[in-house]
C-alpha cells in the first residue's frame, strides 16, 4: 500500500528496498534537521538527555562516531531484511 506524504508525493513503500527505504529516511531526516530551531523536541527528550548524562558522570556511557553508528544500524538492518 503506497503511502501519501502531503499529497504531493506517493512513495512504494512495500516495493521499496530495505536500503532505499533507509536512504529515503536519511534523506528526510537531513531535510527536517536543516533548521533545529523550528522543531521542538518531544516531551521524553529532556528525560533521556537526563539519563544519558547521568551515565557520562558515572563513567558508564558508551558513545560511537557517526559513521561507525551508521554502519552498525546498516548491518543490524541488513540482518532484519
Amino acid at each position: 500500500m503506497p503511502h501519501i506524504i502531503g499529497m504531493a508525493v506517493t512513495l512504494p513503500i512495500g516495493r521499496m528496498s530495505r536500503e532505499d527505504k533507509l536512504r529515503a529516511m536519511e534523506a528526510l531526516w537531513a531535510d527536517l534537521s536543516r533548521d533545529e530551531a523550528e522543531t521542538d523536541s518531544p516531551g521524553w527528550h529532556e528525560a533521556t538527555l537526563r539519563e544519558t548524562e547521568q551515565l557520562v558522570r558515572e563513567g558508564k556511557a558508551k558513545f560511537s562516531d557517526w559513521q561507525s553508528a551508521t554502519r552498525r544500524i546498516r548491518r543490524k538492518a541488513g540482518r532484519m531484511a
